[in-house]
């Protein structure tokens, strides 16, 4: 670790596998570009376009991208952000002074190399692993097709990654603060260290860090050279001290090293490598904004005609189609209460808004109609004339969740395994009807939130069931309370001091006068 202040004047390298602004071809062939939406993105991008020497890495998402960055040889493109994205000339000519922009690193990875990084290893192998989702009677079987995955595409790709990030801190000189982020690149750090000695590492993990035993799950080759990687960079950065703990005592179990709990720190050689926790949150600003804009207000005024009147309720849940996220046993429970309620029946509807997610990888693609099932299901044995008791939308569209945090009674998130999750977050700062949160005991939101929510656990679908009636039932001036409560933690814990408490820690500065 360094000492405040040291290192002030660093640039900065940034590595995620999505960046911050993708490019497309519109009806016309005309080449557009959008802004990355989210909180992650919306906090990065600030860091990266307030400092004029710093690069975003990513993945060549499209061929548009592909396109883009074999126009410029692989080099760096320069993007405007406002008023909208746009990509700029060579010089960064046409923009006005103060105008926003980042400079982004296109890395185009080939195709096949791609899809053993990501739909072999990555997703699932990795992402069940870390999310305990694995039953172990059965899954996962490790063959010859996902050794050749993971040397040819997760090591393959993470080289290819590593080396645009040598060369993006070699040209600024071979010190900068580089910045890595996520489970896809957990190979990146060492390999930086090796070639840039003079660089300050860090790595943020967005999702679980599972203790010791279920890392036996790898080859020990595979796991040895995962923490390995990681332990090249000089801060390892989770949602939770429970993430931070397990992986120090991955290293003192798995690799023998010697930790220091106290210090949550590992010897690693000469070098002392930090194991650190950020709670990520949420931009409340701009998430209250757009709960006030006219299209929200709009949805809003839909939903509270369509599910809140004449004394109903309207539980909620907004999440991707992951099998981590719980959703069929979250219908399973709210079947159970209606069951158990029969009285509820007609008068609290489910709106459950789904956005399909890696269908290209079977477990999601099976997963996904699962969840269709279910619901069939629990609507042929509850509903009845003019009642349908779940209502599921397969659709990303943030403006009409938005509009449904804003209107409903219960919000239900009942993931397996969370990194934090930030449904439960943006929620309770836009809700207007003192709603309940019924949130996981295993997502990292719980650790700050769990006190103003009604906690969930969530493999006990008649617990989930009991915990659903009580919030519908929770007194008014209780909901209220705890409501207000929970958006006032998330206001005093917003996305900025997510990012400024790292790089306090890191003893770097830049952008200090934003």
């Amino acid at each position: 670790m360094t000492t405040p202040g040291t290192r002030s004047e660093l640039p900065v390298v940034l590595l995620s596998h999505r960046g911050p602004v993708s490019f497309e071809r519109d009806e016309s062939g005309d080449r557009t570009a959008s802004r990355g939406a989210g909180g992650l993105v919306t906090a990065l991008t600030g860091l990266v376009s307030d400092l004029p020497d710093a690069v975003w890495v990513c993945a060549a998402d499209s061929e548009e991208d592909v396109a883009v960055a074999a126009e410029r040889e692989g080099k760096a493109v320069q993007v405007a952000l406002e008023p909208e994205a746009r990509l700029l000339d060579a010089d960064g000519d046409g923009t006005a002074e103060g105008t926003p922009t980042v400079r982004l690193r296109l890395v185009e990875v080939e195709p096949q190399a791609h899809d053993d990084f990501y739909t072999v290893i990555a997703n699932p192998l990795l992402w069940f692993l870390q999310h305990g989702m694995y039953g172990l009677a059965l899954a996962p079987v490790l063959t010859k097709r996902e050794h050749a995955a993971y040397e040819d595409g997760y090591v393959a790709v993470n080289r290819l990654f590593a080396d645009a990030v040598i060369e993006e801190v070699k040209a600024r000189g071979g010190r900068a603060l580089v910045m890595l982020h996520d489970y896809h690149f957990y190979l990146v750090g060492q390999a930086v260290r090796e070639r840039c000695p003079e660089a300050l590492l860090s790595f943020f993990l967005h999702i679980p860090w599972p203790g010791p035993d279920a890392w036996r799950v790898l080859p020990p080759a595979w796991r040895e050279q995962l923490l390995t990687g990681l332990l090249g960079n000089d801060v390892v950065a989770f949602h939770t001290e429970g993430f931070a703990r397990n992986f120090l005592l991955c290293a003192q179990e798995l690799l023998g090293l010697p930790v220091d709990l106290e210090a949550m720190t590992v010897q690693v050689g000469d070098r002392e490598v930090a194991a650190r926790h950020y709670p990520i949150s949420i931009d409340v600003e701009a998430m209250r904004e757009l709960a006030a804009s006219d299209a929200v207000t709009g949805h809003a005024e839909a939903l509270r005609e369509e599910f809140c009147g004449q004394d109903r309720q309207l539980i909620l849940r907004v999440d991707r189609t992951d099998p981590s996220k719980n959703i069929v046993r979250g219908f399973l429970a709210f079947a159970t209460m209606l069951e158990d309620h029969p009285e509820l029946a007609g008068r609290v509807s489910f709106l459950a808004l789904l956005q399909p997610s890696r269908q290209d990888v079977p477990e999601y693609a099976d997963y996904l109609a699962e969840i269709g099932a279910t619901v069939a299901r629990v609507n042929a044995a509850h509903g009845g004339e003019g009642y349908q008791p779940v209502d599921l939308r397969l659709a990303a569209d943030l403006d009409l969740a938005v509009a449904a945090y804003t209107v409903c009674d219960v919000l239900m998130v009942n993931a397996l395994a969370d990194g934090m999750n930030l449904v439960a977050k943006e929620a309770v700062v836009v809700n207007r009807r003192a709603s309940v949160l019924a949130l996981s005991e295993n997502t990292g939101a719980h650790q700050e939130l769990g006190a103003f929510a009604v906690t969930l656990h969530p493999f006990d679908v008649q617990q989930q069931a009991d915990a659903l009636y009580e919030a519908l039932t929770m007194d008014p001036g209780l909901r209220r309370a705890r409501r207000e409560a929970a958006a006032r933690v998330v206001e005093e814990n917003d996305i900025a001091k997510w990012l400024t408490s790292q790089l306090n820690d890191l003893g770097v500065t830049p952008g200090a006068d934003r």
